[in-house]
Protein backbone atom coordinates (compact mmCIF):
# COMPACT_ATOMS: atom_id res chain seq x y z
CA UNK A 1 0.00 0.00 0.00
CA UNK A 2 1.43 3.11 -0.86
CA UNK A 3 2.58 5.50 2.35
CA UNK A 4 0.29 8.55 2.57
CA UNK A 5 2.43 11.95 1.77
CA UNK A 6 2.70 14.01 5.10
CA UNK A 7 3.23 18.16 5.25
CA UNK A 8 6.71 18.51 5.28
CA UNK A 9 8.79 21.66 3.57
CA UNK A 10 11.53 19.73 2.75
CA UNK A 11 12.34 16.45 2.12
CA UNK A 12 14.00 14.30 5.17
CA UNK A 13 15.31 11.10 5.98
CA UNK A 14 12.55 9.59 8.79
CA UNK A 15 11.24 7.26 6.36
CA UNK A 16 15.11 6.15 5.88
CA UNK A 17 15.67 5.81 9.47
CA UNK A 18 12.53 4.36 10.60
CA UNK A 19 13.83 0.75 8.75
CA UNK A 20 16.87 -1.14 9.74
CA UNK A 21 19.49 -1.67 6.44
CA UNK A 22 20.12 0.09 4.18
CA UNK A 23 17.40 1.58 2.22
CA UNK A 24 17.32 2.72 -1.56
CA UNK A 25 15.12 5.90 -2.72
CA UNK A 26 14.32 5.23 -6.52
CA UNK A 27 12.93 7.38 -8.96
CA UNK A 28 12.39 8.40 -12.69
CA UNK A 29 12.57 10.92 -14.99
CA UNK A 30 11.34 11.05 -18.87
CA UNK A 31 7.71 9.27 -18.54
CA UNK A 32 6.00 11.93 -20.70
CA UNK A 33 8.24 12.99 -23.88
CA UNK A 34 8.00 11.94 -26.91
CA UNK A 35 11.46 10.87 -27.44
CA UNK A 36 14.32 9.59 -26.21
CA UNK A 37 14.90 7.07 -22.73
CA UNK A 38 13.44 6.98 -19.57
CA UNK A 39 15.78 6.83 -16.71
CA UNK A 40 15.70 5.93 -12.90
CA UNK A 41 18.39 6.45 -10.33
CA UNK A 42 18.68 4.40 -7.18
CA UNK A 43 20.41 6.03 -4.15
CA UNK A 44 21.12 4.76 -0.47
CA UNK A 45 22.49 7.10 1.72
CA UNK A 46 24.20 4.08 4.56
CA UNK A 47 24.17 6.97 7.55
CA UNK A 48 22.42 9.89 7.64
CA UNK A 49 23.16 12.41 5.10
CA UNK A 50 25.42 15.02 5.62
CA UNK A 51 23.61 18.47 6.42
CA UNK A 52 25.29 20.18 3.50
CA UNK A 53 23.95 17.63 0.86
CA UNK A 54 20.84 17.10 2.50
CA UNK A 55 20.21 21.08 1.79
CA UNK A 56 20.70 20.96 -1.61
CA UNK A 57 18.45 18.29 -2.08
CA UNK A 58 14.60 18.47 -2.88
CA UNK A 59 12.25 17.21 -5.85
CA UNK A 60 14.36 17.84 -8.80
CA UNK A 61 10.67 19.63 -10.31
CA UNK A 62 10.82 22.48 -7.55
CA UNK A 63 14.48 23.04 -8.70
CA UNK A 64 16.20 24.72 -11.15
CA UNK A 65 18.66 23.67 -13.78
CA UNK A 66 21.56 25.60 -11.92
CA UNK A 67 20.85 23.74 -8.41
CA UNK A 68 19.89 20.66 -9.93
CA UNK A 69 23.67 20.57 -11.47
CA UNK A 70 24.92 21.54 -8.20
CA UNK A 71 22.92 18.93 -6.41
CA UNK A 72 24.00 16.55 -9.20
CA UNK A 73 27.57 17.77 -8.54
CA UNK A 74 27.50 17.41 -4.90
CA UNK A 75 26.55 13.68 -5.09
CA UNK A 76 28.58 12.77 -7.55
CA UNK A 77 31.39 14.30 -4.79
CA UNK A 78 29.45 12.35 -2.41
CA UNK A 79 29.61 9.20 -4.11
CA UNK A 80 33.32 8.88 -4.22
CA UNK A 81 33.48 9.73 -1.15
CA UNK A 82 31.33 6.82 0.19
CA UNK A 83 28.74 8.56 1.82
CA UNK A 84 26.30 8.06 -1.02
CA UNK A 85 25.64 4.82 -3.45
CA UNK A 86 24.20 5.30 -6.25
CA UNK A 87 22.68 3.79 -9.48
CA UNK A 88 21.57 4.46 -12.99
CA UNK A 89 19.33 2.65 -15.14
CA UNK A 90 17.82 3.06 -18.31
CA UNK A 91 14.93 2.10 -20.79
CA UNK A 92 15.34 3.01 -24.59
CA UNK A 93 12.45 4.14 -26.88
CA UNK A 94 12.64 0.77 -28.71
CA UNK A 95 11.80 -0.98 -25.02
CA UNK A 96 9.17 2.00 -24.51
CA UNK A 97 7.77 0.66 -27.99
CA UNK A 98 7.75 -2.86 -26.98
CA UNK A 99 6.54 -2.86 -23.43
CA UNK A 100 4.48 0.34 -22.90
CA UNK A 101 6.30 3.13 -20.77
CA UNK A 102 5.17 1.86 -17.37
CA UNK A 103 6.57 -1.64 -17.31
CA UNK A 104 9.73 0.06 -19.41
CA UNK A 105 9.69 2.68 -16.72
CA UNK A 106 10.17 -0.41 -13.91
CA UNK A 107 12.41 -2.09 -16.05
CA UNK A 108 14.97 1.37 -15.98
CA UNK A 109 14.22 0.68 -11.86
CA UNK A 110 15.69 -2.51 -11.55
CA UNK A 111 18.33 -1.49 -13.71
CA UNK A 112 19.32 0.93 -11.41
CA UNK A 113 18.70 -1.12 -7.95
CA UNK A 114 20.60 -3.83 -9.84
CA UNK A 115 23.96 -1.51 -10.27
CA UNK A 116 23.73 -0.11 -6.94
CA UNK A 117 26.90 -0.76 -4.74
CA UNK A 118 25.19 -2.62 -2.10
CA UNK A 119 21.98 -4.64 -2.77
CA UNK A 120 19.08 -2.79 -0.40
CA UNK A 121 17.03 -4.24 2.11
CA UNK A 122 14.12 -1.78 1.01
CA UNK A 123 13.14 0.12 -1.73
CA UNK A 124 11.33 3.51 -1.38
CA UNK A 125 10.11 4.05 -5.25
CA UNK A 126 8.31 7.44 -6.02
CA UNK A 127 4.76 7.01 -6.84
CA UNK A 128 2.08 4.37 -6.14
CA UNK A 129 2.91 1.43 -9.21
CA UNK A 130 5.40 -0.58 -7.29
CA UNK A 131 8.37 -2.28 -9.82
CA UNK A 132 9.23 -5.84 -9.23
CA UNK A 133 12.46 -5.52 -7.96
CA UNK A 134 15.38 -7.92 -5.91
CA UNK A 135 13.98 -5.88 -2.60
CA UNK A 136 10.99 -5.16 -1.08
CA UNK A 137 9.08 -2.32 -2.14
CA UNK A 138 7.19 0.06 -0.38
CA UNK A 139 5.69 3.23 -2.34
CA UNK A 140 5.43 6.65 -1.71
CA UNK A 141 3.15 8.81 -3.32
CA UNK A 142 5.08 12.22 -3.58
CA UNK A 143 8.02 10.57 -2.30
CA UNK A 144 10.46 13.40 -4.18
CA UNK A 145 8.91 15.65 -1.81
CA UNK A 146 9.69 13.86 1.27
CA UNK A 147 12.62 11.50 1.25
CA UNK A 148 15.88 12.93 1.05
CA UNK A 149 16.76 9.49 -0.65
CA UNK A 150 14.23 9.56 -3.12
CA UNK A 151 14.73 13.51 -3.88
CA UNK A 152 18.42 12.57 -4.32
CA UNK A 153 17.11 9.97 -7.40
CA UNK A 154 15.23 12.14 -8.95
CA UNK A 155 17.90 14.61 -9.06
CA UNK A 156 20.08 12.13 -10.72
CA UNK A 157 17.78 10.97 -13.27
CA UNK A 158 16.55 14.30 -14.46
CA UNK A 159 20.28 15.27 -14.74
CA UNK A 160 21.71 11.79 -16.75
CA UNK A 161 18.70 12.52 -18.50
CA UNK A 162 18.89 16.15 -19.58
CA UNK A 163 22.17 15.63 -20.45
CA UNK A 164 21.23 12.45 -22.88
CA UNK A 165 19.04 14.37 -24.42
CA UNK A 166 21.62 17.18 -25.06
CA UNK A 167 23.71 14.75 -26.85
CA UNK A 168 21.05 13.77 -28.79
CA UNK A 169 20.31 17.33 -29.57
CA UNK A 170 23.86 17.48 -31.32
CA UNK A 171 23.33 14.56 -33.40
CA UNK A 172 19.51 15.46 -34.30
CA UNK A 173 19.86 19.35 -34.13
CA UNK A 174 16.63 19.93 -36.43
CA UNK A 175 14.24 18.74 -33.58
CA UNK A 176 15.59 20.83 -30.63
CA UNK A 177 16.18 17.80 -28.18
CA UNK A 178 18.43 19.83 -26.33
CA UNK A 179 15.70 22.69 -25.18
CA UNK A 180 13.09 20.07 -24.85
CA UNK A 181 14.22 17.25 -23.79
CA UNK A 182 11.74 15.35 -26.07
CA UNK A 183 8.71 16.92 -24.33
CA UNK A 184 5.67 18.04 -26.59
CA UNK A 185 6.49 21.43 -26.82
CA UNK A 186 4.61 23.17 -29.91
CA UNK A 187 8.15 23.53 -31.85
CA UNK A 188 8.69 19.78 -31.05
CA UNK A 189 5.56 18.38 -32.34
CA UNK A 190 6.08 20.82 -35.28
CA UNK A 191 9.50 19.23 -35.85
CA UNK A 192 8.27 15.97 -35.61
CA UNK A 193 5.09 16.77 -37.75
CA UNK A 194 8.01 18.06 -40.82
CA UNK A 195 10.79 15.84 -40.86
CA UNK A 196 8.84 12.73 -39.40
CA UNK A 197 10.58 10.68 -36.52
CA UNK A 198 13.93 9.92 -35.38
CA UNK A 199 14.91 6.60 -34.33
CA UNK A 200 14.94 8.05 -30.64
CA UNK A 201 10.76 9.17 -31.11
CA UNK A 202 8.62 6.15 -29.01
CA UNK A 203 6.02 4.28 -31.09
CA UNK A 204 3.26 3.80 -29.23
CA UNK A 205 2.95 7.21 -28.61
CA UNK A 206 0.31 9.26 -30.11
CA UNK A 207 2.07 12.51 -31.75
CA UNK A 208 4.59 10.12 -33.03
CA UNK A 209 2.69 7.19 -33.95
CA UNK A 210 0.77 10.00 -36.46
CA UNK A 211 3.98 10.96 -37.79
CA UNK A 212 4.47 7.72 -38.79
CA UNK A 213 1.51 7.64 -40.40
CA UNK A 214 1.69 10.79 -42.24
CA UNK A 215 4.81 9.99 -43.45
CA UNK A 216 3.60 6.73 -44.80
CA UNK A 217 0.72 8.46 -46.60
CA UNK A 218 2.79 10.83 -48.34
CA UNK A 219 4.92 8.64 -49.60
CA UNK A 220 2.49 6.15 -50.99
CA UNK A 221 1.01 9.65 -52.71
CA UNK A 222 4.22 10.26 -54.30
CA UNK A 223 4.91 6.47 -55.38
CA UNK A 224 1.19 6.27 -56.85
Amino acid sequence: MAAKPRPTARPDFSLESAHDGLVAGVDEAGRGPLAGPVLAAAVIFPGHPPAELAALLDDSKRLDAARREAAHAALLAAQAEGTVLVGVGAASADEIGRLNILRATHLAMLRAVSRLPLPPSLALVDGNAPPRLSCPVRCVVGGDGLSLSIAAASIMAKVVRDRAMARLGARWPDYGFARHAGYPTPAHRAALARLGPTPHHRRGFSPVDQAVLARSETLSEALA
